[in-house]
């Protein structure tokens, strides 16, 4: 199930091609003993998958950070790429420039910058972050 805090459509009215995944929907989705794994694996069910490199920076920065999963790097690389591969996830590049994107908030930089992001591209932003507030973020529930 997912909710969408502010119903507007996107900017370009079209209908969603895709759904950028949020870093939380990564790490849910790729590490098995995530809490959240099932609930992530059932919603991406029948979905197109986009990744973006910021996305995946920073599932690789946190898998591999020792206070939190503490993976080595070329496992959590590995496993990136295998579900990518699974998914046969689409790619888009970063190409907002940073301040065309507007939080109000040092804890929305990231989550806004992703859902514009996604919006540009005519997508929606998975995510398990249920304090974002946009029109392109579908909070996974």
């Amino acid at each position: 199930m997912t909710m969408n805090r502010d119903p507007a459509p996107l900017s370009s009215g079209e209908p969603s091609t895709g759904y950028l995944l949020d870093v939380n929907v990564l790490l849910a989705a790729i590490w098995a003993d995530h809490l959240q794994h099932a609930k992530i694996f059932a919603w991406l069910s029948g979905k197109s998958v986009l990744l973006c490199p910021l996305s995946e920076l920073g599932f690789l920065r946190i898998s591999t950070n020792k206070k939190v999963i503490g993976a080595p790097m070329e496992k959590a690389r590995k496993l990136l790429s295998q579900f990518a591969t699974d998914r046969k996830a689409g790619r888009i590049s970063d190409d907002l420039a940073a301040l065309d994107s507007h939080p109000a908030r040092s804890e929305e930089v990231m989550d806004l910058y992703l859902a514009d992001l996604a919006a540009s591209h005519g997508a929606r932003l998975g995510t398990l972050d249920q304090a974002i507030v946009h029109p392109a973020a579908d909070i996974i529930l």
